[in-house]
């Protein structure tokens, strides 16, 4: 199975976190997962971090070594990814999210997210 996990089921994730869903928790340390997380995320955590409207349990800079050590893999946005983000119907309107649902749909990924939004799009969501 592969996952796509959205930025705030990462911070969750990452912090043991009550908020993330037991499904959710169990779909990303299942044997058979393989876990992503997209540039998109750590794009949009690097924003909210410098205006302020962010602040993590560690600094940004562990960030990648957390990923790493919990075995996600960073997935990288391709030019496939923004031809569908191109046309991709705009139910949701953050762009972040925007991505990685297009990101979700190229890689034929399931998405961790408790964003209701993105069930709007044909793509497996696991909350």
């Amino acid at each position: 199975m592969k996952n796509l996990i959205d930025t705030h089921s990462l911070i969750w994730f990452l912090n043991g976190d009550k908020d993330l869903s037991e499904e959710a928790r169990k779909a990303i340390v299942s044997k058979n997962a393989k876990n992503f997380v997209s540039i998109a995320s750590l794009w949009e955590l690097s924003i909210k971090i410098s205006l302020g409207k962010l602040v993590l349990n560690a600094p940004f800079s562990v960030m990648i070594g957390q990923i790493e050590l919990n075995g996600f893999q960073i997935l990288p946005i391709t030019f496939e990814d923004t031809l569908l983000l191109s046309s991709l119907p705009f139910y949701h309107k953050d762009p972040f999210d925007r991505m990685i649902i297009s990101q979700s749909i190229t890689n034929k990924c399931s998405i961790i997210s408790k964003d209701s939004y993105f069930n709007l799009y044909p793509i497996n969501l696991i909350w």
